[in-house]
């Protein structure tokens, strides 16, 4: 079995079908579908809480915008701002690849801000703690969307489930980092889903958001450890760029647990949303 297992080769094509100029790839289908089971999680956590349905609607537009525009600029702004610089009309050229997760949290999190003023008149954490279910599991469907780019991978490893990614010629077997963060982020969302619907944890402000920080960003520190350096600045940092900014997140996290734990419970009424 080891034998078989050294030997997986990875040339899946990241083009399903294309039609003229239109392209059709695995990478922006897994984006998609991540947002439209989001989308569907978000609907029945509003009928359950009897909330306003008119908010998913916005809440969707608020969050597609807000990870497209925030992941790409913090790829721009955290990783190659030194060439996006020099030509800053490829910033807009986001269909070319190049979006920083940590980008995307930090948009969202501006997006949510600017929702619960706007639109839902809540606290910022009720909207977080919704929000950070569904997008534990669309974190995992972008990084498999990575695997079938074959990019984003790890260093050489003599372990049997390396990955020779042929597309890029590599020679020596790879560490398929991609799946191992998908894996990590579905423990997420399985654990939120766990705790919005089986516990109490939604009555607790920052809880939920907590854990999806400690989980995601905690796994996201720890593999980077045996991934390749996304941009040549990163070689000999002790630290690479995604460990810096997975910290924060991560006392950040640390801070709303305790913070949630320590706080009573908060329910939420819902009578005068209904009939908006």
């Amino acid at each position: 079995m080891t034998e078989i297992l050294s030997y997986i080769h990875w040339n899946v094509d990241p083009e399903i079908f294309h039609l003229g100029r239109l392209s059709v790839r695995w990478y922006g289908l897994l984006f998609a579908s991540g947002f439209l089971i989001g989308y569907y999680i978000g609907e029945k956590m509003f009928k359950w809480e009897k909330v306003n349905p008119k908010w998913l609607d916005s809440l969707f537009m608020y969050l597609i915008i807000a990870t497209i525009i925030g992941a790409r600029l913090g790829h721009v702004f955290f990783y190659g701002w030194e060439d996006y610089s020099k030509n800053p009309i490829e910033i807009i050229k986001v269909w070319e690849g190049g979006l920083a997760s940590h980008g995307g949290a930090l948009g969202i999190l501006v997006a949510m801000i600017l929702f619960s003023w706007l639109v839902s008149k809540r606290s910022i954490l009720w909207v977080l703690d919704r929000v950070v279910v569904p997008t534990a599991l669309v974190a995992a469907m972008i990084r498999t969307g990575n695997l079938m780019n074959s990019e984003i991978y790890g260093v050489e490893t003599s372990l049997p489930w390396g990955f020779f990614f042929d597309r890029n010629g590599e020679t020596v077997a790879k560490h398929p980092t991609q799946i191992y963060e998908a894996l990590c982020y579905l423990i997420g969302f399985g654990t939120l889903m766990y705790m919005y619907w089986k516990t109490k944890a939604k009555d607790k402000p920052g809880m939920l958001l907590g854990v999806f920080f400690i989980i995601v960003f905690v796994s996201r520190f720890l593999i980077e450890f045996i991934k390749e350096d996304q941009e040549l600045f990163e070689e000999g940092m002790a630290l690479n760029m995604g460990q810096w900014l997975s910290i924060p997140f991560i006392i950040g996290g640390l801070w709303l647990l305790i913070r949630a734990i320590n706080r009573p419970l908060k329910i939420y009424q819902n009578s005068s949303e209904k009939s908006e």
